[in-house]
């Protein structure tokens, strides 16, 4: 594998993407280093928008021999990352491009762009923001760079099954996020959000495992949070609680119907709360 150049991405992130089998990499490769890993998802990252026009011309019956040369670069890119889901698809793309059957290659292509620019997207959302290394053996080398990638996955595995689990909670009220946060400090790293307009910047930098959300807020309701926090692929699961005033049949069901995994009646006990909490993040974690 190439150690051209590289820049730093998140790797706690990458892992919960789900999509790429680093763990794997890592058993494969004893001796790849964190700094070669990140190598090729510097490549990938670099050569990702020439593959995204490529598939646009192939999707329009163009593209010519340096196009079809591009996607089998990505192709063992890919498996480098530890990403094999597109291969097949990718092989269908350059097998019709070989005979000449343009058709059936723009109907692959079309597949396969969505995905693709997906899959660009969210790595991309993982790189740090720092300027690219210089070659190794230069002053820029620290020692986590040097380090084998499957010893620092296991300390990462070690850190992940000691922290204090991470929840989220929203509303507009100082008095109820203050009650969350002594009911719930004492066993979880408690978030608050008083703004629901800030969702999306928090959800870039840090992953809870349990939402709280206020049924009732000015800009956005919770109702409202909740396709934005399902967008994020890690979230399509992550369990939401709905914490409201009024726990009537309709708002129930409104809350069942965009996903949410339970509800609560303010003002709420402690005692209350925390078993719900415990309730559902169990739940998560076994299924």
């Amino acid at each position: 594998m190439r150690d051209r150049y590289y820049r730093h991405f998140d790797l706690p992130t990458l892992l919960k993407m789900g999509d790429l089998d680093i763990r794997g990499i890592a058993d494969d490769f004893m001796a790849l280093t964190i700094r070669e890993y990140f190598s090729v998802l510097s490549d990938f990252v670099e050569l990702a928008p020439k593959i995204n026009d490529a598939l646009v011309k192939i999707s329009a019956l163009g593209g010519d021999k340096e196009v079809f040369k591009n996607l089998d670069d990505m192709k063992r890119l890919l498996r480098s990352l530890g990403y094999n889901k597109l291969s097949p698809v990718i092989d269908g793309v350059i097998d019709a491009g070989k005979k000449g059957n343009r058709e059936y290659a723009s109907d692959c292509a079309k597949r396969l762009l969505t995905d693709f620019s997906r899959l660009y997207s969210r790595i991309k959302m993982t790189m740090k923001e720092d300027q690219p290394a210089k070659s190794s053996g230069t002053d820029d080398d620290t020692a986590y760079d040097k380090e084998l990638l499957k010893v620092v996955l296991k300390q990462l595995e070690h850190t992940e099954a000691t922290r204090k689990l991470q929840v989220l909670a929203i509303d507009d009220s100082p008095v109820v996020l203050k009650s969350i946060s002594s009911a719930l400090s004492g066993s979880y790293n408690v978030y608050t959000l008083s703004d629901p307009l800030l969702i999306e910047k928090f959800l870039k930098e840090i992953t809870p495992e349990l939402f709280l959300l206020d049924y009732k807020m000015p800009g956005r309701s919770g109702f409202d949070l909740v396709p934005i926090i399902r967008n994020f692929e890690e979230h399509k699961d992550t369990p939401i609680i709905f914490l409201t005033s009024s726990g009537t049949s309709d708002n129930v069901s409104a809350a069942a119907m965009l996903g949410a995994s339970d509800f609560m009646v303010k003002p709420f006990h402690g005692d209350t709360l925390r078993e719900k909490v415990a309730k559902h993040i169990v739940r998560k974690k076994l299924y």
